[in-house]
């Protein structure tokens, strides 16, 4: 069974509390040299029969309207697994409102 797996992370130009407590952690442990993390989220969708168009079509759709809150959050990639990854902007859909 494939396994698509879908990268959503915070915008750019938001602040990611979670992300500056990691990196403040990381310099009070000695790993002082990564200046900024960004912590996103990571969804594994396994899908029944091959990885068609369609369920290409269907996961873009998902990403843009259910995995993510496009005010707050960009969709990074999807990959499915076949051809490697493709960004979420791919032009197949207007996928992810235009995330790159």
């Amino acid at each position: 069974m494939p396994t698509i797996v879908v990268d959503v992370m915070p915008k750019a130009e938001l602040l990611d509390p979670q992300g500056k407590a990691t990196t403040g952690a990381l310099a009070r442990l000695g790993h002082g040299k990564f200046e900024n993390v960004r912590i996103g989220k990571r969804f594994e969708l396994t899908v029944e029969g091959p990885v068609t168009d369609e369920v290409k079509a269907e996961v873009r759709e998902l990403a843009d309207q259910v995995l993510s809150n496009s005010v707050i959050e960009d969709v990074v990639s999807i990959d499915f697994g076949d051809d490697g990854e493709a960004p979420a902007d791919a032009p197949a859909a207007s996928c992810c409102g235009g995330a790159k």
